[in-house]
């Protein structure tokens, strides 16, 4: 009975994550379509991303644990993009990378090329709520990425890129999972800005 029942919840809880991705306009803000399965994303700090949950800089400072449904023979990249550079109604820096990590194993993160090292949430004050996206594209097998390699001690480079553009450039296709969260300006911030050289 239990068998049955599972692929309709299942179904019934990807169309509430693309309909909750939609509502607040990921897609087709950063994505056409929503991913099918929810990546799991978990920070030290205590806070579970859940589906546009605002979280603050503070708690999601450190590089989260993220977690999906793999093929341990397959590899993946994983993006973290905020929309909203500098604001949601202004996105002229659209997107603000903020991390990106390609070949990983299976769900292995911590065996992935970095190619952008983690930085958290720095939305500048006064601009209302950012949305931080996290989408997982499956690879067709071990890939040579030419992007320039970036640290968390500099800002360059992060902005006006399009995850869109990058899964095209190395034919990912669409994503296989995705999350995100909103966080806006706290006192954090300023010490992210001091890190980024900023």
């Amino acid at each position: 009975m239990f068998a049955l029942r599972r692929p309709l919840f299942t179904s019934r809880f990807f169309s509430s994550a693309a309909k909750t991705m939609e509502q607040q306009q990921v897609v087709p803000d950063v994505v056409d379509v929503a991913p099918e399965q929810v990546a799991e994303v978990k920070y030290s700090s205590g806070v579970t991303v859940n589906l546009g949950n605002v979280l603050t800089p503070t708690q999601v400072k450190d590089q989260p644990n993220v977690t999906w449904e793999a093929d341990s023979s397959a590899f993946y990249t994983l993006c973290m993009t905020d929309p909203d550079a500098p604001s949601r109604q202004e996105p002229k820096f659209r997107e603000w990378h903020h991390w990106l990590v390609g070949n990983i194993p299976g769900s292995d993160v911590s065996k992935g090329e970095v190619l952008s090292e983690y930085v958290g949430s720095g939305p500048p004050p006064k601009t209302g709520l950012h949305r931080y996206v996290f989408l997982i594209y499956k690879q067709n097998g071990k890939l040579n990425f030419d992007e320039k390699r970036l640290t968390n001690r500099s800002g360059d480079n992060r902005g006006c890129f399009s995850i869109r553009k990058f899964a095209e450039k190395y034919k990912l296709g669409q994503p296989i999972a995705g999350n995100f969260y909103q966080a806006e300006y706290d006192d954090y911030v300023p010490i992210l800005y001091k890190q980024l050289g900023g």
